[in-house]
């Protein structure tokens, strides 16, 4: 398989180039279009644009698909950040804004989609709002993946350029106390504190998790005025499980807190949003990776659109994309020389798993 590290590299600067902002949808557009371009190029295929609510995906179906290419082309990059994170390589390391997270992935993608002998059985879905919560593309990743037997994922590697095996799954939890407003000098024993049944919640809270399940309260709200007794409290309350099962066990037991404060009342909003990445789900596709070249499977914390394949029972392996560094952040950036042979180890397993 033939693939020519300075072509990525000319492609990765193009992507680059093309800032993408995931809330501006001018931008998101304009990249799918240079997205699509590359894509048509090496895969000598148009895509399928596909505009949802907005936002612009890009899919390439090419026979009966068996295997999903997972990516996304958005950012969290605000446009004009090129100005201040210019694309840049020194020493082969590439730098620029969404150069890690994840247009590398993407280049490696093509590239190695471009040096099989056949496309068939292989769909690929390049989205325009991961970074947002894949609102938009969800379903539409979701009802591909439930068609397939294998998703591969290119999100970017995990340290050290490791593939990740298992992603926690996450639920977001909105705890709505009613209670009852009183002059908090002339007769605060006539109100009902919200604010106090919130640190109720807050404290009773603390039991749950463990076992790499964490219950995190994070932003709290309270009350209209420093003289008058809260009649409303709000906590926000973010969950990451490992396992499915303990995604439904938090959720009984947070749907089960009751007030603590006499009088007040506890409404619980939201619930599971992502479903975890368990391990199983990548087991065989790891197993397969490792045969083609070594590789170090590790489980993270964050979610990708990998939580939703795994969700609907696809096999999928996740992290196949760049390795380097600094998602999201100052130093995000990409080890040149590792590109090649990630596509490379891509475009085996597709392959493998294709036939």
């Amino acid at each position: 398989m033939s693939i020519d590290p300075s072509a990525m590299l000319a492609d990765l600067e193009e992507l680059v180039a093309c800032e993408s902002f995931s809330a501006d949808l001018e931008a998101v557009a304009r990249s799918a279009e240079v997205v699509a371009a590359q894509g048509a190029r090496l895969l000598e295929a148009e895509p399928e644009r596909i505009v949802i609510d907005g936002v612009t995906h890009l899919r390439w179906s090419f026979g009966n698909p068996r295997v999903l290419l997972l990516g996304h082309h958005d950012t969290v990059w605000p446009l004009g950040s090129l100005s201040t994170h210019p694309w840049s390589v020194v020493d082969g390391i590439a730098r620029g804004p969404g150069v890690f997270d994840m247009k590398a992935g993407l280049v490696q993608m093509f590239h190695a989609l471009a040096a099989l002998r056949s496309l068939d059985g292989i769909c690929v879905l390049v989205t325009g709002d991961e970074e947002v919560g894949s609102t938009t593309s969800q379903p539409l990743i979701e009802e591909i993946a439930r068609a397939c037997k294998a998703a591969f994922v290119l999100e970017a590697s995990a340290d050290d350029g490791a593939l990740k095996t298992a992603r926690k799954g996450a639920s977001s939890y909105e705890l709505v106390v009613y209670g009852k407003a009183a002059h908090s000098g002339l007769e605060p024993d006539k109100g009902i504190n919200a604010a106090v049944e919130a640190a109720h919640l807050i404290l009773a809270m603390r039991s749950m998790g463990g076992d790499g399940t964490t219950v995190v309260p994070t932003v709290v709200q309270a009350g209209s005025a420093t003289n008058t007794v809260p009649a409303q409290a709000k906590v926000f309350v973010d969950v990451r499980v490992p396992t499915l099962q303990a995604q439904e066990e938090v959720d009984q037991q947070i749907r089960g807190l009751t007030a603590t404060v006499l009088g007040a009342r506890v409404e619980v909003v939201g619930g599971p949003n992502c479903p975890p990445m368990e391990a199983s789900a990548s087991k065989d596709l790891f197993d397969l990776a490792a045969g083609i070249m070594p590789v170090r499977g590790v489980a993270v914390g964050g979610a990708s659109d990998g939580n939703y394949t795994a969700g609907v029972g696809c096999p999928t392996l996740d992290g196949l994309g760049a390795v380097g560094g600094g998602a999201h952040a100052d130093h995000e950036h990409v080890i040149v020389a590792e590109m090649a042979p990630r596509a490379q180890l891509l475009a085996a397993l597709t392959e493998a798993v294709s036939r």
